[in-house]
């Protein structure tokens, strides 16, 4: 009879799967490369089997560790489950906990409160990853994920956090040129500022076709608050959420009778972790604050700083 391989060698090769690179899954277990390679060599002498191709990029699976994968996850689940079902009934709230974000969302509304979770829970070491991107749970790229739209998938529970308006602004410094404008027809003759077309990442974010077709973008950013900036200083009109331009002195808002778009943030966790004490208390703040900012989000209220 073989032996049995233990839970530290599939949590080293789900760590090496996820990030496809030794150094960082080492980090993250918080250990060293050369230990983490004697794990994957020791699974892969157990299960007989080669999971990983390496090259200059890194790890890649093998069709057998594509095999392992959802296996490995599974046995993952069971063993959160166990956490969550037992050790967690005992347990304060502690750990880590990472958030995932779009970059507004994150920097100018999620990063000036998330200390109200730190001092809420002072155990609880907080990790907001705010960028430009969807983020993966199966890949563990976070463990709880704001995005755009609401994934069908049934190993996720999603929930609706809340609605949010966008509009139209200019730079205040430009109210005398932006005052000419009365009607969408008359923005075919300013630059826009917006989202480079092949790096929008959700379909929620391709915003001008839905105000014209005829409009001219003349500078383009993968980043929100990069495009914030340039339509601050001028650069052109953008379209911007009201909880990151309202309130901000720097903004004008055009055509606000006219132009007008709503969006949903939902907030998404693997159905197995939704009951660890960490990620059920930040989930329970993410839901609080955005409640209560209801009116930053829609524009009925200036946004906070």
């Amino acid at each position: 009879m073989s032996k049995p391989f233990d839970w530290d060698l599939l949590r080293s090769f789900l760590a090496v799967a996820r990030s496809g690179k030794l150094t960082l899954a080492a980090r993250r277990l918080k250990v060293d490369h050369s230990t983490l390679s004697r794990r994957i060599l020791a699974l892969e002498t157990s299960l007989k089997a080669k999971l990983f191709d390496k090259s200059l990029n890194g790890y890649t699976l093998t069709p057998e560790g594509e095999r392992l994968l959802a296996e490995a996850e599974r046995v993952e689940a069971a063993v959160m489950t166990i956490q969550s079902d037992i050790a967690e009934e005992s347990a304060g709230v502690s750990g880590t906990v990472r958030i995932g974000s779009p970059d507004g969302f994150g920097t100018r509304f999620l990063a000036p409160r998330v200390g109200g979770l730190a001092a809420r829970h002072p155990d609880l070491d907080i990790e907001l990853v705010a960028n430009p991107r969807s983020f993966s749970l199966s890949r563990r790229e976070a463990d709880i994920a704001i995005g755009l739209s609401n994934p069908a998938n049934s190993r996720l529970l999603t929930v609706k956090l809340t609605d949010y308006e966008l509009g139209l602004y200019g730079a205040a410094s430009m109210a005398a040129v932006w005052q000419g404008i009365g009607d969408v027809g008359d923005l075919q003759s300013h630059p826009f500022v917006s989202y480079i077309d092949d790096l929008i990442y959700t379909p929620e974010l391709d915003y001008l076709p839905l105000i014209s077709r005829a409009l001219t973008t003349r500078i383009k950013s993968s980043n929100l608050l990069a495009q914030a900036e340039a339509v601050a200083a001028g650069a052109g009109l953008g379209v911007l959420p009201c909880f990151l331009a309202e309130g901000d002195p720097r903004f004008l808002r055009v055509l606000p009778d006219r132009v007008g778009l709503i969006r949903t943030f939902f907030m998404s966790v693997h159905q197995d972790m939704r009951r660890l004490a960490r990620l059920k208390a930040t989930m329970d703040f993410l839901i609080e604050i955005t409640a209560a900012s209801r009116g930053i989000f829609l524009g009925t209220s200036p946004a906070g700083r």
